[in-house]
């Protein structure tokens, strides 16, 4: 068995779901690259540079088992590239299934070196996504608990107005 995963994602901004993928994986190998997918025509909130510091921070823990990396293309060339075979992906719901096998699917057709390991996202975290968790900060909306507290502080900074608002008016 490989002793080195790739979790790739966007990550913007990485949840505590994305965390306790993290973890699990490393309960079984040995390192885990956590790899940012650059996507040139997906907007983010979060540059690929705030992203990586984020990530570091969240799992700063883990600095000998996690790898903080980014990547643009296609997955399987990166995966030549840092050597690993494994690719871990989390499901959260039913709805993410399909997705998540037509891409383990194609990424088998274009390498078929590539394994794609699925684990269930933990129950307390199965609502969440970076998306609603932008959304919920978006609109002032507390993500405590949801994100490290290092990830809240960054998207207060990004939506300064939204959260003063929500102060001003308790």
């Amino acid at each position: 068995m490989s002793d080195l995963a790739v979790l790739p994602g966007s990550f913007d901004p990485i949840t505590m779901g994305h965390i306790d993928l993290a973890e699990r994986a490393l309960k079984v190998f040995d390192r885990v690259i956590i790899a940012i997918g650059i996507n040139p025509y997906k907007q983010t909130l979060f540059s690929v540079e705030e992203r990586i510091e984020i990530i570091k921070d969240s799992l700063k823990e883990y600095n000998d088992s996690v790898i903080v990396d980014a990547f643009e293309g296609l997955l399987v060339d990166y995966m030549d590239k840092v050597q690993s075979r494994v690719i871990i992906r989390g499901l959260r719901a039913v709805s993410d299934f399909e997705f998540e096998l037509q891409l383990a699917l194609m990424n088998r057709k274009l390498n078929r070196d590539i394994e794609t390991f699925f684990l269930m996202t933990g129950y307390r975290y199965l609502y969440v996504s970076s998306n609603i968790i932008k959304a919920t900060a978006m609109a002032g909306g507390s993500v405590e608990g949801l994100v490290t507290p290092f990830v809240e502080k960054k998207l207060k900074e990004k939506f300064p107005d939204a959260y003063r608002k929500r102060e001003g008016s308790r």
